[in-house]
């Protein structure tokens, strides 16, 4: 059971199919349209439905039907999130989501998080993502293990009462202070398939609060909150703003990406470090500390180039 997000109120059930389960063809896509497979709060819908905010969908199991299987996941992934869950209740589950490891199945890989966790806790088998975060992006993640809380939560995004705060490195000497950027966002499709978005002034919202943390001759560490959930949206922002992240390959500086290189970067200097959000009478408060790596990258940093002034 997915919940349709507010930033996909509006698209065609086909399209959105599409998005959630990129490595699935779209003849499988219409099939299970036509067939009626798909039902949107329970009821059976036509291949033009518009998905509205809110919306729970039920899908078939059709991750790598084309290949006749269903992919599992290695044991060793699903070890590995249980040992990286950050707070846990009966509604919610919070995760450090390690860097390279999709939320969902697609750009290659047949399994994602949310596969790795049903199969390690088979109690979670309703288990499903609050928001997502980027492939290469670590940090927290949240969970929500049935559809009530998933509900709850989505109407906390809406109400902005869920805070996400990130940490990126950025290239070159950031002299904007402290920094809201207000840039319009929207997504295209490039030759070869490869998705994008592109600031646009007749595309989404999409709001970025920056402030500098350490400020180098070659880089900056910024924090990051963001009250809006586009996708890719701290990168383009960034990459907008003449700053793009480390690492980023999608975005980014080849350049500058290869010198990070250099200090051992061997990702998306991209972590999701805080969480906070109101559920009801609760207010629950989690963090996620820098991971080991960029934390060596930025020492590495620190200590080749001293603070400016």
């Amino acid at each position: 059971m997915l919940e349709v997000a507010q930033d996909s109120a509006g698209q065609r059930i086909d399209n959105w199919l599409m998005r959630q389960f990129r490595d699935v063809p779209k003849s499988l896509i219409y099939r299970i349209l036509r067939r009626g497979e798909v039902r949107v709060n329970k009821r059976r819908i036509k291949p033009g439905y518009r998905v509205q905010c809110g919306d729970l969908i039920r899908i078939p199991p059709i991750r790598n039907a084309a290949r006749g299987t269903v992919a599992s996941p290695p044991d060793q992934a699903g070890q590995l999130l249980l040992t990286r869950i950050l707070f846990e209740d009966d509604d919610f589950l919070v995760l450090n989501k390690p860097s390279g490891m999709p939320v969902h199945a697609g750009s290659g890989l047949n399994w994602g998080l949310i596969d790795a966790l049903r199969l390690a806790r088979p109690e979670l088998a309703r288990v499903d993502l609050v928001h997502r975060l980027d492939r290469e992006t670590s940090g927290c993640l949240l969970l929500a293990k049935s559809a009530h809380a998933l509900r709850a939560s989505h109407r906390g995004l809406r109400d902005g009462l869920v805070e996400k705060r990130y940490l990126a490195l950025v290239r070159g000497r950031w002299q904007l202070g402290t920094h809201t950027e207000r840039s319009a966002l929207s997504r295209f499709v490039q030759r070869g398939g490869e998705r994008m978005v592109e600031v646009n002034q007749d595309g989404q919202a999409a709001v970025s609060h920056f402030e500098p943390v350490t400020l180098l001759r070659r880089a900056a560490l910024l924090a990051v909150r963001i009250e809006t959930g586009r996708t890719h949206q701290i990168r383009v922002h960034s990459a907008h703003l003449g700053h793009p992240v480390a690492g980023d390959r999608r975005y980014g500086d080849p350049t500058f990406n290869r010198d990070m290189r250099e200090f051992g970067l061997r990702r998306l200097f991209l972590h999701a470090h805080h969480l906070r959000w109101n559920v009801g009478s609760r207010s629950i408060d989690v963090g996620a500390p820098m991971e080991p790596d960029l934390a060596s990258v930025l020492s590495l940093l620190e200590a080749n180039d001293a603070p400016s002034r």
